[in-house]
């Protein structure tokens, strides 16, 4: 056989999206007015700025000698690589690209730096506390309030627990600055840094920018990341989701200097293969529809400063699609280490290779920064690092004259207001009004249930959806503060309700920009979850994911604990309540039994319940499709950060509470309530805890007339969340569920055990509790009836497991 095969020339359709090589633009003079080269028909105006560009590098010095000195006096603390190679690109941003008020932090018109790449964290604070002392030095009258400043003392406290002791974080009241940025630093709206959780919840902050100010209105959101923190699948899902529906004020600054922890050839370049992957970073945006510039010197500033130009006032011009921006650059440039070595490392404490390294500053500035006297103590040491920060203080002191890089910032900054100021951003005339339709209305509480909400007894309805439709009708209202995504599950998991009589369809700027329903690139659960927790945090919208419960709990498990991070860390600095998003858990429990047991996961909701911190999320199990009004409005009302109900798939009957003698439906909302109570004044044999939508329903309509043919005299509760019961005051937790009603209990749940250890506390009473893995094997697949048999949970398993509690333990 013939191995001459000629093999054929493979290109890419054509892109809606352009590529520019902004070192060709500079040499053609394209950018200085004659509109040839950027390809927008306008007047274009970049010019070199001699002033600026030198200002700027005398700042890069004093800011490289910042991260050496972090990284010295918390020594193997921080990534000084990284945050070097990405200074010029960042300065140039903070320093002249970008529009913001450095008085006010936290204006939503403003445009925005968010690090994606959060182990960067040591390059932010460096550059916001230099930034500080320049704006001290040079422009009072710009200075926020301390409480939002980011002061050059605060330093004292990179990556320092916030119980720290040392003498001068007290006596400066330094701030604890983590390891990976959070919203406790001022202008930092996310927690990042998980392996491209960053990307995905910028791009969704940047979509609650563009849909609350309209296309020709809206804040650029600037992120942060480099070629290794692109490599993450979530990041993949995102960059699709986002060229797709044109989410245009996402721009990604993109620190290419190919190294990480591992490899110096992260990707391939040129005819090199990558140790990691087969694409650089502009093939990989183009690939997804980004317009791409690249700059070929990520530390030359004229190079920097016209990329930035190009893509911020004529790439948006030409098309609706988000831009990269990928500056080559070297890792630990000038630092003495480079590579991959200068990833999360650096040099030896107060060693001859430090203060080599420090002699740029010392020569460039004329001054000398103190060299350590070997006495190791905590307090010796910080004081050493203290004198050093003053060195750096001095030095922004000194070069606050007119031609002194202090000053050249500080007018910067002040155009840079002034420019914000003349834009006038303000929200679009039909914005969401998510506070005063939702949270601040009073009407809207868990038993108030709207008209067209009701459910009368014995109609047959999905909980997903009563949640649909719940969602949809708090949408409306709201004017579309509700958007909502599902993987390729839209209609499955019935959360395209949340859209019904709006306008209809996926989200596209262009072609449909009024939709409240997006596409993320596909079945991406892991991005979805980023980008509604970025939604959400931007404040106007709230963010709604639907999958498996099986596949969305686990996937957004890091999204979901990063924007509870984020949130808490918020709430601290400024005293905001906390903005949830949605993890819909759709098709869960038993009774998604054809799929099998890799999609009916009882696993779920222990990985999220009871999990977070108090009052950060919630887990919603409701009952039946009458308890997903009244949780879902108590989760709303709480402001907690993540809300995740879990929901089944099939129709089911809504029971007749009265009938039965329940309470109604709004008791839910405490997360625990007593269906019924035993009477006291006779001989009491047990308590039931019950748990999920598949083994209530067997109960209600199978079991408990079984019970009570045979007289039982019991008290029967059900778990609708964990979380909200814990809300409650100490005394109403006590009073729903005693203490000895625990002790004794038994409990039936179609989740885990492990979901039941608080309210089945004894050892006995465990043992007679019934669970999914109570035979300790997966179910197999069937209809709902037969999983729940093989599992035990059927109606035969419950009366024959509740009258061995009942004769053995529970009346005794």
């Amino acid at each position: 056989m013939s191995t001459n095969i000629t093999s054929n020339e493979f290109k890419l359709n054509k892109r809606r999206a352009k590529y520019y090589n902004i070192q060709e633009i500079l040499n053609k003079n394209e950018l200085n007015g004659s509109g040839s080269g950027c390809g927008c028909n306008c007047e274009c105006g970049y010019k070199k700025d001699e002033k600026l560009i030198k200002a700027l590098n005398d700042f890069d010095v004093l800011y490289r000698a910042t991260c050496g000195i972090l990284f010295n006096y918390v020594p193997k603390s921080g990534h000084p690589g990284g945050s070097i190679s990405s200074g010029h690109f960042v300065q140039s941003l903070l320093f002249h690209s970008m529009n913001y008020d450095f008085k006010n932090p936290d204006a939503k018109d403003a445009d925005l730096i968010s690090y994606a790449a959060g182990h960067k964290a040591m390059g932010l604070y460096s550059a916001w506390a230099l930034r500080n002392e320049c704006m001290k030095v040079a422009a009072k009258d710009l200075m926020p309030d301390e409480r939002h400043q980011l002061r050059i003392e605060d330093l004292l406290g990179f990556r320092r627990n916030p119980t720290t002791e040392t003498p001068l974080y007290n006596k400066h009241k330094a701030r604890s600055l983590d390891g990976h940025p959070a919203p406790l630093t001022p202008f930092v709206k996310l927690s990042t840094g998980a392996s491209g959780v960053g990307i995905t919840t910028s791009v969704g902050l940047a979509f609650g920018a563009l849909d609350s100010y309209g296309a020709d209105n809206a804040p650029w959101i600037h992120i942060i990341e480099g070629e290794g923190g692109l490599t993450p699948g979530r990041v993949q899902e995102m960059l699709a989701g986002a060229a797709s529906a044109q989410i245009k004020n996402a721009i990604v600054h993109v620190d290419w200097n190919q190294a990480s922890i591992d490899s110096n050839k992260v990707c391939r370049e040129g005819d090199n293969v990558g140790d990691y992957v087969q694409w650089d970073p502009c093939e990989l945006f183009y690939l997804n529809d980004w317009n791409v510039i690249f700059v070929a010197d990520g530390f030359d500033y004229n190079q920097v400063l016209a990329a930035q130009y190009l893509a911020i006032n004529h790439i948006n011009k030409e098309n609706n699609q988000p831009t990269a921006i990928i500056y080559r650059t070297t890792k630990g440039w000038k630092y003495g280490i480079e590579g991959r070595l200068a990833h999360g490392a650096g040099h030896e404490f107060c060693s001859n290779e430090f203060y080599k390294f420090l002699s740029e500053c010392e020569s460039h500035f004329g001054v000398s920064f103190p060299r350590f006297n070997g006495d190791k103590a905590a307090a010796n040491v910080e004081k050493y690092f203290f004198d050093s920060l003053m060195v750096l203080r001095e030095i922004c002191e000194k070069n606050k004259g007119e031609n002194g890089f202090a000053n050249v910032i500080a007018n910067e900054l002040r155009n840079s207001r002034d420019r914000l100021q003349k834009l006038g951003r303000k929200l679009r005339a039909d914005a969401p009004k998510l506070h005063e339709a939702i949270y601040n209305d009073q009407s809207i509480t868990p038993a108030n249930v709207p008209n067209e909400l009701k459910l009368a007894p014995g109609k047959s309805v999905t909980l997903r959806g009563v949640l649909g439709d719940t969602l949809n009708y708090l949408n409306k209202k709201s004017g579309g503060a509700i958007v909502a995504s599902a993987a390729d599950l839209f209609g499955s998991t019935s959360i395209n309700n949340v859209a019904a009589g709006l306008s209809e369809g996926y989200f596209n700027l262009e072609k449909n920009p009024k939709a409240r329903l997006i596409m993320i690139g596909g079945i991406c659960e892991d991005a979805m979850g980023g980008f509604m927790a970025g939604l959400s945090t931007f404040g106007n919208h709230i963010g709604v994911g639907s999958s498996y419960g099986a596949f969305i709990a686990a996937l957004q498990h890091v999204p979901a604990r990063l924007h509870a991070i984020g949130q808490e860390a918020r709430k601290h600095y400024s005293g905001e309540a906390y903005n949830p998003f949605f993890i819909v858990c759709a098709h869960a429990g038993p009774k998604t039994g054809e799929d099998g047991p890799t999609h009916a996961d009882p696993q779920a909701l222990q990985l999220l319940a009871e999990n977070f911190p108090k009052g950060t999320a919630v887990t919603l199990t409701p009952m039946g499709p009458d308890e997903i009004w009244p949780l879902t409005i108590a989760a709303l009302k709480a402001r907690v950060a993540v809300i995740s109900p879990f929901i089944s798939r099939p129709a089911e009957n809504v029971i007749d509470r009265a009938k039965l003698g329940f309470p109604d439906a709004s008791m839910a909302a405490s997360g625990l309530y007593a269906l019924r109570k035993a009477n006291t004044g006779k001989r009491i044999d047990g308590t039931l805890v019950i748990q999920g939508n598949s083994v209530s329903e067997t109960f209600i309509f199978e079991v408990l007339p079984k019970l009570d043919n045979e007289k039982l005299n019991l008290n029967i509760y059900y778990v609708s969340s964990a979380e909200l019961f814990d809300m409650l005051p100490e005394q109403e937790k006590l009073a729903i569920f005693p203490e000895e009603h625990a002790m004794k209990a038994m409990g039936i749940t179609e989740f885990t055990m492990p979901t039941m250890y608080r309210w089945i506390t004894s050892e006995k009473g465990r043992k007679y509790t019934i669970h999914t893995f109570k035979k300790g094997h997966f179910m197999g697949s069937g209809q709902a009836h037969k999983v729940l048999e093989e599992a035990g949970l059927n109606a035969e398993g419950q009366f024959k497991a509740i009258m061995d509690y009942v004769n053995n333990y529970g009346s005794k």
